[in-house]
């Protein structure tokens, strides 16, 4: 049976600054939760050695890879849906959802496939030292051949997303991330009777949290997302909706993966130097996850507003949104700022660091995070092409900035200045990515925000 859509979604009509906290504070706080047990996890490896640090950094860009497929994936659905619901079309918002399932099942597939033929093959193309590959094998493994987790998981937080029920998000993300906090020790020293598992033991314990969290994503979808029915009995893939979804959201999957293609580069150019060098980026980027993560729950709530009140052509507050958003945003990122000029001892130290690390991250965190200055913007502008269905934008900017600048320049500065001026790479790139960013804004805001109609009712203009 059909399930009855509210009279109004509250993206329609409650005020805005209300509304985006509403929507992003759940996301931010299971966002902030993701980025503990991240830093968790790799505390915990950290106490094997630096071998084993060395690894799971170097699996980063698989990790981020499945990611980037399943949000990217997600943020195509998130757009569809919600602009469906805008427009208070409820059997083109149940098909999108359903299609969406049936995309987060396939991509599964392929990636555990992917992982039990090219695990070995993806450690020894970026090292030759056997125990990096062994304990790199070990991880990439077991995160891809279940890794149904991370893909359902996502795909069943963008449906909560898309209807405003964000809270619940925050509840499984919590609970998958304590879950995983807790085993990583128990699993990784083998406590309680059980074997001492050391990386196996992080990559299982990531698993299993991701397998309860997805558990009660789809319960909560079932029994609380009351506009949505997921029914899958009679489903049949709609390769018009699938298209529809895609066309958001492959550029969307290209540009996070290209993050993934960004590491692999980065990791390459470092290990010139030392294996250590490499172990520092992975570090910075489970430290920068306090901040970024923050600011992609923000996205989370921000995308769907934005996007449904496209549909419903409510032109004010779109930019409402997208102003507070980016105050938030920058807010957030100048904090960041602060606490990585001045502690960037502190925050090594975290991972057990030895001098000669320290001596390469000090200089390395201080650098990086210069580029927090323009980062909050461009992350928050990007995502508003996304919800307004210009993936395309997003792409590129993302293209530019971490192929055309991260990679070449931080290439020609190891040639050049050697390692001490690799990390420059990053904040050039985020120069010059706002400067793109924003030119294709003012495009976007003449061509698409500008001309929406403002709906009236008996002439008046209706309040948001």
């Amino acid at each position: 049976m059909e399930k009855t859509p509210q009279a109004e979604n509250k993206m329609g009509v409650m005020p805005v600054p209300k509304l985006l906290i509403t929507m992003s504070l759940p996301m931010i706080i299971s966002m902030l939760v993701q980025a503990l047990y991240n830093v968790v996890d790799s505390v915990f490896v950290a106490q094997i050695n630096e071998e084993a640090l060395t690894a799971v950094s170097l699996a980063f860009p698989v990790q981020n890879l499945m990611i980037a497929i399943a949000a990217g994936t997600g943020v195509g659905i998130n757009a569809l849906l919600s602009r469906n619901l805008g427009e208070k079309n409820l059997e083109g918002a149940n098909a999108a959802a359903k299609n969406g399932i049936f995309l987060g099942m396939i991509s599964y597939i392929v990636m555990a496939v992917i992982g039990l033929a090219g695990s070995h093959f993806f450690f020894t193309v970026q090292t030759k030292d056997p125990v990096i590959v062994l304990y790199g094998t070990q991880y990439m493994l077991i995160i891809t051949v279940v890794s149904v987790g991370i893909f359902m998981q996502i795909t069943f937080e963008r449906l909560l997303q898309s209807t405003g029920k964000t809270i619940y998000n925050m509840i499984t993300q919590g609970t998958g991330a304590i879950i995983n906090i807790v085993l990583d020790p128990i699993l990784i020293f083998g406590m309680f009777g059980l074997p001492r598992m050391e990386v196996a033991g992080a990559a299982l314990a990531t698993v299993i949290g991701q397998l309860v969290a997805v558990c009660m994503s789809l319960y909560f979808n079932c029994k609380k997302n009351t506009e949505l029915d997921l029914n899958m009995r009679t489903f049949r893939p709609n390769k018009t909706i699938i298209a529809t979804i895609y066309k958001v959201g492959v550029p969307s999957i290209i540009m996070q993966s290209i993050g993934s293609v960004m590491v692999f580069g980065m990791n390459k150019i470092l290990l010139i130097f030392s294996s250590t060098a490499a172990a520092v980026f992975g570090v910075y980027f489970k430290l920068q996850s306090f901040i970024f993560m923050p600011i992609f729950g923000l996205n989370n709530g921000m995308i769907p507003i934005i996007a449904y009140n496209y549909g419903a052509k409510k032109r004010e507050r779109i930019m409402a949104t997208i102003k507070m958003s980016v105050l938030i945003a920058v807010g957030i990122m100048l904090v960041g700022l602060v606490v990585f000029q001045i502690f960037p001892v502190q925050l090594l130290e975290i991972f057990d660091a030895s001098e000669n690390m320290l001596g390469i991250g000090v200089p390395a965190l201080r650098i990086i995070s210069l580029s927090f200055i323009f980062a909050g913007y461009n992350i928050i502008i990007i995502s508003v092409f996304q919800a307004l269905g210009n993936g395309v934008y997003s792409l590129m900017v993302s293209v530019i900035r971490q192929l055309f600048v991260i990679l070449p320049v931080a290439y020609l500065f190891a040639r050049v200045f050697g390692l001490s001026r690799v990390w420059w790479a990053i904040p050039i790139a985020e120069i010059v990515a706002v400067t793109v960013t924003t030119l294709m804004f003012r495009r976007i805001i003449r061509l698409k925000i500008k001309p929406l109609e403002e709906p009236r009712l008996n002439g008046e203009l209706i309040a948001g």
